[in-house]
């Protein structure tokens, strides 16, 4: 590390004699990887002051991202123990691909701070249970008149404080542990309640009940009752309950004392002790109350394996005051009723259906809000198509209806002509599951028993268009694409509504409605 300009004597060798008692020790039975390592830490650096710390509460990494600290990696890939992991997609509220991460079981870093060096060792422990906590051991250089863990606390205290502050980021629970995403708060920025498309009751009432809650502790107090409470948000994908978190999360950094925001990706953790995850969920949602904590898709986070970690942790001795949880489902009837239907834990449920006439209506005057202007004189969007385009579209949730102006709009954006007489629709990619022979609705006929009845195909409805519209392109080209749509609605197979207990077969208009989520011109709808 002689580049850096560093004076602190390294010792190669005994680094390397570190790392190979590490893999000795790894090769063998193993009961407390912290002791080993402090134990040959305290032989190959005698000049070090050697204090063993938790990384939990002390973001190191982020510490020197944000230009407090530097750090470096001090050790070549012989002596250097990770594994690179693909990190799944995160929260739909982020829309992001994905990432490789590292995962460090052993390496060695040069952290500079405060004018002052120090060697940290990242070590992955284990004890008889298996895989235990990554411990950080903090290597400073012996003076004369310090203490010996002085300059290691001081150094723990700084980053502590620091990362005790969300710094424009929102806590992200996933693989056991909490995370910082800077992602996901940009993803909320400019989000409100003026783009989510509700029953304008349901929405008075979701908002006043969640920004009730953070108004009148006091009354809680008053009435001896704890203060926290839980939501759920259940119905037919694509009609708002992601949009309705995002807004709430929104709103709720935007209040004169702002409200933190906690997002459960997953429960898992990667040694399967999901308890502890559990555990670590409530643990900090305690400790940053008031909060709201987001458990979202709920029926999949909390298993029958995990079920009554998470009801002790709800119904536990430890107070949840200050924490509101939101839970959204897909499958409210896949959610075990001690969750569902039990006072004390989610106490209000929110049903998100397809939507009525007038927030069709609604969700128009939405888009054409966006699209007209000064500056936007290319689209001839008269207030009228509002109710005509809802009275073409009953049943289609929201997320089909943002499909129909997204494909609608780029039709027009490629033909450049807005007067044009034709509508040249693109040529559309036939379904993967179609039928070599026959079309979908044929084969789904023939797989039918003969008494099972036959749903009728969906057709567009005969609305009466005004004189004023008949040659407006934008409902051409939008009446043009209905058809495309119903047949994609028509054709989708029944997936997210079955269950063991009830499995449901047939097309769109059956009961229970089927969860549709379009996927032209990967558009990623979300929920």
């Amino acid at each position: 590390m002689s580049e850096q300009g560093s004076s602190i004597m390294y010792n190669p060798a005994g680094h390397g004699e570190v790392f190979e008692g590490y893999k000795a020790h790894s090769a063998g039975p193993r009961v407390s990887t912290e002791s080993v390592v402090l134990d040959l830490l305290r032989k190959s650096y005698p000049d070090f002051y050697i204090t063993c710390a938790s990384l939990a509460g002390c973001d190191i990494r982020g510490f020197a991202q944000a230009g407090h600290a530097t750090i470096v990696k001090d050790a070549d890939e012989e002596t250097f123990d990770s594994t690179r992991i693909y990190s799944a997609p995160g929260p739909r509220l982020e829309n992001n691909p994905g990432s490789v991460v590292q995962h460090t079981r052993f390496g060695r870093w040069l952290y500079t701070w405060n004018d002052m060096e120090y060697i940290l060792y990242e070590v992955e422990t284990a004890t008889r249970m298996g895989v235990g906590p990554v411990v950080l051991f903090i290597l400073s250089p012996r003076g004369e008149d310090t203490e010996p863990h002085a300059a290691a606390d001081e150094l723990l205290t700084a980053i502590g404080a620091w990362s005790a502050v969300l710094h424009d980021e929102i806590y992200v629970f996933d693989n056991g542990r909490w995370t910082k995403s800077h992602e996901l708060w940009e993803s909320i920025q400019g989000s409100s309640w003026d783009e989510v498309i509700l029953n304008p009751d349901m929405k008075a009432n979701l908002i006043q009940d969640v920004q009730g809650f953070f108004d009148n502790k006091h009354l809680y107090k008053k009435l001896a009752v704890p203060w926290k409470r839980g939501l759920i948000m259940h119905g037919v994908p694509g009609n708002g309950k992601t949009l309705s978190i995002k807004a709430l999360i929104s709103a709720l950094y935007e209040r004169e004392v702002p409200v933190p925001s906690l997002y459960v990706k997953s429960v898992e953790a990667r040694n399967g002790n999901n308890h502890n995850s559990i555990r670590n969920i409530f643990t900090l949602a305690r400790s940053m109350a008031p909060c709201l904590l987001i458990f979202e898709d709920l029926d999949s986070l909390v298993t029958p394996s995990t079920r009554s970690y998470f009801l002790n942790e709800v119904d536990g001795l430890e107070s949840n005051d200050g924490i509101l949880m939101v839970g959204s489902t897909n499958h409210l009837e896949l959610l075990d009723p001690a969750i569902s239907r039990r006072p004390s834990r989610f106490d209000r449920k929110y049903q998100f259906k397809m939507p009525e006439e007038d927030e069709r209506v609604a969700y128009c005057h939405y888009w054409r809000n966006k699209l007209i202007g000064d500056e936007n004189d290319m689209l001839d969007f008269p207030v009228e198509i509002c109710t005509v385009i809802a009275k073409l579209t009953g049943g289609f949730s929201f997320a089909y209806l943002k499909e129909l102006f997204v494909t609608a709009l780029m039709t027009i954006v490629r033909g450049g002509a807005v007067d044009s007489e034709e509508v040249d629709l693109p040529v559309m990619v036939r379904r993967a599951d179609a039928v070599e022979n026959g079309s979908e609705a044929e084969k789904v006929e023939e797989e039918r028993n003969d008494t099972e009845p036959i749903p009728k195909k969906r057709t567009i409805p005969d609305v009466e268009i005004p004189a004023s519209l008949k040659d407006n392109l934008l409902l051409k080209v939008i009446r043009a694409h209905l058809k495309t749509l119903l047949d994609e609605m028509d054709n989708t197979k029944e997936e997210d509504w079955s269950s063991s207990k009830n499995e449901v077969k047939g097309v769109l208009g059956m009961n229970p409605p089927r969860a549709i989520r379009p996927n032209q011109l990967g558009v990623r709808v979300l929920r």
